[in-house]
């Protein structure tokens, strides 16, 4: 399972995990990226270690809160070039490895040197239950195919694109976007947001008795039903509402599920829209009773959702998605915004390195609206893509953010610099050699004609123009 961490702001609980952690460092190869990305994150990341450490040392996913103990800190880095970072890790209590150029072209031994530390920690008299790699190198596969098969828990950290056979093998990847908002965070950006408190008429359908209110054992109002515009308000535009709430009539007011709270954590600690049966999972795990009493007398999950969590987005076509509003929408649902008839090599694509399944004329769309972007404002990474993104989905084409930072991300990593105000074809130009080299480094085998569609594609046919 692969989803975003999030830190939490409370206190561990008796029900908290506590976990005896192994972080591991590929220094070079995270600033490298990060640096590409977003330089005033890297120079975070680089500078002030601490910070990023603290807010990793708590957090929550599908099973619960928990903790963190990094026992081991270890950090690998280029003391020729790097050198000026080393105070701040030594600082933040991470032990330095030094990994010198012992090659003509550079390459240090910062791979094997942390592969090696990995191994012996998992052989180590001290159980590591969770081992944290921070590097976007595929080169550790391996390694964290070592780590699954001995029954620890995964989790990594990215600052460039991942083979997707990499994250495959993870518990939880933390990707560059997320690390880029972590590290630049002055409280945490990656903290829960503020839970929305219930409001106290909430209520389950199917209960007989008498009304009491909750948590006070007496009073006997009944629930005034739901406004006529909140399914609208939590649901975005041209999603399907989950089925209203029946009347006041039908209810009466019960405590809330447990399940709220772990649903709506779990939901805002994903990478991307979950499917429903994935988060009912969640909720059931939570709360075991839930199944069994009709999910509390709602009829059915995306029912429940909609009553008990109505902050989230729910689209009930099969196999039907929550998502967290505040950073998806309905575009961002797999496969939301393929061509109606994508080609084969398309489908592959998509699967194997998670290149948006934009058809031709919503990349153009898409690209287009970047470079007029930049063009007419400073680069911003988060700002800019919330424009971009507005200014397709007013174009009609539906794309989501998270799609928009996906392409922004491909053209920082082809080395084009946004600020100087490139063209929409110098833009496709870039986007489409990123999308082939991930593809290269997927090992797909491309021929030539597979690479010239994978251009026309992916660039929108911009490249034609």
């Amino acid at each position: 399972m692969m989803g975003r961490v999030t830190t939490t702001t409370a206190g561990p609980t008796e029900s908290t995990r506590n976990l005896r952690a192994a972080m591991f460092v590929d220094f070079d190869n995270v600033y490298i990226g990060l640096r590409r990305l977003d330089p005033a994150a890297a120079e975070a990341f680089a500078t002030d270690p601490g910070h990023w450490l603290a807010e990793l040392e708590t957090g929550t996913d599908a099973d619960g809160d928990f903790t963190r103990r990094f026992l081991v800190r270890s950090c690998y880095l280029n003391p020729s070039v790097f050198s000026q970072f080393r105070p701040n890790f030594t600082r933040a209590g991470f032990q330095v490895v030094d990994c010198p150029s012992l090659t003509q072209q550079g390459k240090s031994s910062a791979d094997i040197n942390l592969v090696l530390d990995a191994v012996d920690a998992l052989a180590a008299d001290t159980r590591y239950e969770e081992f944290v790699i921070v590097s976007a190198d595929a080169d550790f596969t391996p390694l964290l195919q070592r780590c699954r098969a001995d029954d620890r828990r995964v989790t990594i950290i990215t600052a460039s694109p991942a083979a997707s056979a990499y994250r495959a093998v993870a518990d939880t990847v933390i990707t560059a976007d997320d690390l880029a908002e972590l590290v630049t965070g002055t409280a945490g950006v990656l903290d829960d947001a503020p839970v929305a408190q219930p409001a106290p008429a909430r209520t389950s359908r199917g209960r007989s008795g008498g009304s009491r209110g909750r948590g006070q054992g007496q009073g006997h109002a009944k629930a005034e039903p739901p406004a006529a515009t909140s399914a609208a308000e939590t649901t975005p535009a041209g999603t399907e509402a989950p089925a209203p709430a029946p009347a006041a009539d039908d209810f009466e007011l019960l405590p809330f599920s447990p399940a709220r709270a772990v649903v709506l954590k779990r939901v805002r600690a994903a990478d991307r829209p979950l499917t429903l049966g994935a988060v009912a999972q969640v909720a059931q795990k939570a709360d075991p009773a839930l199944a069994g009493s009709d999910w509390a007398g709602t009829g059915g999950f995306a029912a429940w959702l909609a009553h008990e969590v109505p902050e989230v987005g729910v689209s009930s076509r099969p196999p039907g998605h929550v998502w967290d509003p505040a950073r998806f929408g309905e575009a961002d649902i797999p496969g939301a915004t393929t061509d109606t008839d994508p080609s084969a090599l398309q489908r592959q694509v998509t699967a194997v390195t998670d290149v948006p399944g934009l058809s031709p004329q919503n990349y153009r769309a898409l690209l287009t609206a970047l470079a007029d972007d930049v063009a007419a404002h400073p680069f911003d990474r988060a700002a800019t893509s919330r424009r971009v993104r507005d200014a397709c989905q007013e174009a009609g084409a539906p794309v989501g953010r998270s799609t928009v930072n996906f392409v922004i991300s491909g053209v920082l990593y082809a080395d084009v610099t946004l600020g100087d105000g490139p063209s929409a074809a110098e833009l496709a130009a870039a986007y489409a050699d990123h999308v082939v080299g991930l593809c290269r480094g997927a090992r797909m085998d491309l021929s030539p004609g597979d690479v010239a569609a994978l251009r026309a594609w992916v660039g929108g046919g911009l490249l034609d123009d």
